[in-house]
This record gives structure tokens, C-alpha cells and sequence, in this order.
């Protein structure tokens, strides 16, 4: 195999003020999911606080050649996330693998 791929990965945690059941914050995160993945390009999942209401873990994953580039990306992601109204950013991280 020959070219230079990488692989960034961002995980954010965001606090959903208001949420009454699981039911609720489901329909919030799938929404908001469903959004960044057709904005971005990105492959999206919630992959943790599962059972919590008013938390969600989310995954979001890039691959291409050019690091710089994937970590504007997941920026990108992060201020959309931040915007969207949806809830509060608790914390994130990104990671590029080499």
C-alpha cells in the first residue's frame, strides 16, 4: 500500500438541558447526528452515556491525507455541534492517527 492516510476522530460531550426520557434524548441525538454526517462528510455515532438523559457521548471519525485538513473538519464539527442548539458542550477531543 503506497499514500499517506489518516484517520481523525473527535469525541464530544454534550449536557442536554430539559430532557425527560430516554425517548427525548434519542430524537435529539439522532437529529443532530443526522445532521453533521450530511454537512461534514463524517461517520457519526452516539458511543457513550447511553443510558443517561440528559448526557450524550458522541463519535465522529474522517479519513483522508492530510491532517490539517481533518482537524479543521472535526473543528468545523465542533462549532456546528456548539450552534446547534441541541446542548452544551461539555468537553471534546480530537485525535489523528498516523
Amino acid at each position: 500500500m503506497s499514500g499517506s492516510m489518516r484517520v481523525a476522530a473527535l469525541e464530544i460531550r454534550l449536557q442536554l438541558p430539559g430532557v425527560r426520557s430516554l425517548k427525548e434524548k434519542r430524537s435529539i441525538v439522532k437529529g443532530l447526528l443526522a445532521r453533521v454526517r450530511q454537512r461534514f462528510e463524517v461517520a457519526a455515532a452516539e458511543v457513550g452515556d447511553l443510558d443517561a438523559w440528559s448526557l450524550a457521548s458522541l463519535g465522529f471519525c474522517a479519513v483522508g491525507n492530510d491532517a490539517g485538513v481533518l482537524q479543521s473538519r472535526l473543528g468545523q464539527v465542533v462549532e456546528f455541534v456548539s450552534r446547534s442548539g441541541d446542548g452544551f458542550i461539555l468537553d471534546y477531543r480530537v485525535e489523528v492517527i498516523a
